[in-house]
């Protein structure tokens, strides 16, 4: 790839407009999707024309209908726009990347490695490696989440010198609740697929019938519903339903007061890219039981966690049968849970960064 042309114009200070480009619906509520439009917003804030689009078809193992929507969005932009694009979106179409790439300035926005995703085949995971490894040598930049992902596409060649970190920033939240209750509320948000490890905590949970507890599992149902299904099998194979509530996804507010509600965030994914419910639940002063999946072993903070390996349902029933009966333990994650909540970075952080992260010259908003 060349450093001249129009596309090299957008990394040079220049820019007042750019394209985010991300599959399917902008609007779902996980994590990534989260990150994405609130990244927007606070580009817009600081004056940048930032154009979210939406694109229809499979993702990321591509399929025709999402070669053509990336392709098309692509060709509509002007010479030199600075195009964002979300690692989902742009992983499995190499070929449409490097069609376009000495026009427009092509940004990879990545959470974390498409072959990462648990439960794929080999040769699925060797198909997304190759293509995501060809589309992000089309990239002028990238983007990730955390270090832990700059790390990982180190490891699969990608100069580090292109990459740029940018973690999420948190909204400021009222403190939990504490409640005048021995039963631990229990709380685990994530949308309800195998990479979240819902199945691994209710089978922990279930030699864990002795002590006083309630589990709320909130995420997305559809997202995988032969794997929501299965967990709530599983919830009735254990005898847990009086004990554990599948919430679905809950509103901003529903989620807010959910997350005050509750003693105990667990998270027991087998990967993450960074865990935006992490930074989530410290915002409220929540502790949290988590796994060391991913960037979780480097975004999960010891002093208001306890950590164990991920995928290690035996270690995690453990962790969770400590905090049920150590009320020292309690207190001493909360404390700290407490003193963190006041450090973090908010979304307007965010947002300066990630200009940062591109050169961005922030100016007046294109017309």
């Amino acid at each position: 790839m060349t450093d001249d042309g129009p596309a090299n114009q957008a990394l040079a200070g220049r820019v007042h407009r750019l394209a985010l480009i991300v599959p399917g619906d902008p609007d779902q509520p996980t994590g990534g999707y989260r990150y994405d439009a609130r990244v927007a917003q606070e580009l817009r804030r600081l004056g940048l024309a930032v154009d979210v689009v939406g694109l229809a078809g499979r993702f990321p193992d591509a399929d025709e209908r999402a070669g053509a929507a990336l392709d098309s969005t692509l060709s509509a932009l002007p010479d030199g726009r600075l195009a964002v694009i979300d690692g989902l979106a742009l992983g499995g179409l190499p070929e449409i990347a490097h069609r376009h790439a000495g026009r427009l300035a092509l940004i990879a926005l990545v959470h974390h490695p498409l072959a990462d995703e648990t439960g794929l085949t080999p040769a699925l995971r060797d198909r997304l490696l190759d293509c995501e490894s060809r589309a992000l040598a089309a990239c002028r930049r990238i983007v990730t989440t955390s270090e832990f992902t700059a790390r990982r596409l180190s490891d699969l060649g990608v100069d580090p010198h292109r990459v740029r970190v940018v973690p999420p920033g948190v909204d400021p939240a009222a403190p939990r609740q504490p409640a005048d209750s021995p039963v631990q509320r229990l709380l685990c948000v994530g949308s309800l697929v195998p990479r979240k490890g819902q199945d691994l905590l209710i089978d922990a949970l279930a030699g864990l019938k002795d002590l006083s507890w309630r589990l709320a599992l909130v995420g997305d149902p559809d997202r995988d519903s032969e794997f929501a299904r299965s967990l709530e099998g599983d919830i009735d194979r254990h005898g847990l339903a009086e004990r554990i509530e599948i919430l679905g996804v809950q509103s901003p507010d529903a989620l807010d007061a959910t997350y005050r509600n509750a003693d105990l965030l667990v998270v027991p994914s087998h990967y993450e890219g960074y865990g935006m419910v992490v930074t989530e639940a410290l915002a409220r002063a929540l502790p949290m039981i988590a796994t060391t999946g991913g960037a979780l072993i480097d975004t999960v903070p010891p002093t208001a966690a306890l950590q164990v390996p991920a995928g290690d349902r035996r270690a995690l029933a453990d962790a969770l049968r400590r905090w049920l009966v150590d009320s020292d333990l309690r207190a001493e994650k909360q404390a700290g849970a407490q003193r963190l909540r006041r450090s973090l970075d908010d979304w307007t952080a965010t947002g300066r960064r990630f200009a940062e992260a591109l050169d961005i010259t922030i100016g007046k908003t294109a017309a």
